[in-house]
């Protein structure tokens, strides 16, 4: 299992031109989410799915991920009914970094969401928003 060192930040603002950004649609389906912090999801980002486990908050979480085939995806799929999330997710070059910003649609229409991973933690301390980044 692998960590992954994440920070979050809520959009203020799209930057501009963001359609020239390289992006693709996201269907997520939560299989379990735990009072102590463990979630299982399953992902389909174009022709690519993933099976995913993740343990812990904060900025560092265990994750474990495995790609899975379009069939096992929707074998999982009707088991997340009620636990979905759909998104266009949008990869945003920003100096070493790339953040992957979410745009958010159906029961969470409107809700746009940043995310950063690093390599380390002071890596992530060390990281400066661009300005149209919102609340972490």
């Amino acid at each position: 299992m692998a960590f992954e060192i994440e920070r979050k930040f809520l959009v203020n603002e799209l930057p501009p031109e963001i359609d020239r950004y390289p992006h693709s649609e996201i269907m997520q389906g939560y299989l379990m989410i735990t009072d102590n912090d463990i979630e299982v999801r399953v992902r389909k980002r174009g022709g690519h799915c993933t099976h995913t486990v993740k343990s812990g908050s904060g900025l560092v979480r265990k994750e474990a991920e495995k790609e899975i085939t379009e069939a096992e995806f929707f074998e999982h799929w009707p088991e997340t009914e009620g636990k979905r999330v759909l998104k266009v997710r949008y990869d945003i070059d920003y100096e070493e970094f790339l953040i992957e910003l979410d745009i958010y649609s159906g029961d969470l229409q409107g809700l746009v969401v940043a995310e950063v991973e690093f390599d380390s933690e002071e890596e992530s301390s060390h990281f400066e928003p661009p300005k149209w980044f919102g609340e972490e």
